[in-house]
C-alpha cells in the first residue's frame, strides 16, 4: 500500500497554469497512492503553459462551486502568471485557501502561486520561496522569502518553478505524509 493511500488533494488551477507545475505534482501524488481532484473555475479543460506558450489541455476534475474545503486533506497551487493572478482574484480560492490553512492542513505551493496565498491573507509571518520576480510582493505581504529550490514553514512547502519541481514533489511528498492516515476524508 502506497504511503498517501486515500488522502484526497485538491489541486486549484485555471488556463494559464505552468504545465508541468501542475502535472508533475499530481503524477507524483497519484503515484503515492493520493487521490487528486483538479479544481477550476471551470467544467472541461483548462489550457496548460509554458512559461508564455501554449501547451495542452488538462481535464477539470470538479468545479470550485461543486467542492468544499472540508473535503480535501491537503492542497496543491501550480504556477504560471496567468493562472495564479487570475484565481487570485476568485473568492472561492480565497476561501478554500484560507479554510484549508486555518485546518492546519499541509499547502504544496510553487512559482506564482502565493500570489494567491498573499489575497487569501495567509502569507504574514511565515518563510517561503516563489519565482523570483514576485518576491517583494512576498516581503509587502509579510512574508519572508528565499531565494532556495524548496522552503518548508509549518504547513506550507514552496518552490521557485519548474526547475525545482524534483525538490518540490519530494517535499510535497513527505509533507503529505505527514497525515496520518486514520484522519484521510
Amino acid at each position: 500500500m502506497s504511503h498517501l493511500h486515500e488522502l484526497r488533494v485538491a489541486a486549484i488551477a485555471t488556463d494559464g497554469v505552468e504545465e508541468v507545475e501542475l502535472t508533475s505534482p499530481v503524477q507524483a501524488l497519484r503515484e503515492a497512492g493520493a487521490r487528486v481532484d483538479i479544481l477550476s473555475d471551470h467544467a472541461g479543460e483548462i489550457q496548460g503553459f509554458q512559461h508564455h506558450d501554449k501547451t495542452g489541455k488538462i481535464k477539470v476534475d470538479r468545479t470550485l462551486d461543486e467542492a468544499s474545503p472540508n473535503e480535501y486533506d491537503a492542497l496543491l497551487l501550480p504556477g504560471g502568471a496567468l493562472n495564479a493572478d487570475r484565481m487570485r482574484a476568485h473568492p472561492k480560492v480565497r476561501q478554500f485557501i484560507y479554510e484549508i490553512d486555518r485546518g492546519g492542513s499541509p499547502m504544496a505551493v510553487i512559482c506564482h502561486a502565493p500570489w494567491e496565498l498573499i489575497s487569501a491573507g495567509i502569507l504574514r509571518g511565515r518563510t517561503l520561496t516563489s519565482w523570483p520576480t514576485i518576491q517583494d510582493d512576498v516581503r509587502n505581504a509579510g512574508g519572508r522569502w528565499e531565494d532556495r529550490e524548496v522552503v518548508i514553514d509549518s504547513n506550507l512547502v514552496t518552490s521557485r518553478g519548474p526547475k525545482d519541481l524534483p525538490a518540490f514533489n519530494r517535499e510535497m511528498l513527505a509533507l503529505f505524509a505527514r497525515i496520518p492516515a486514520e484522519a484521510h476524508r
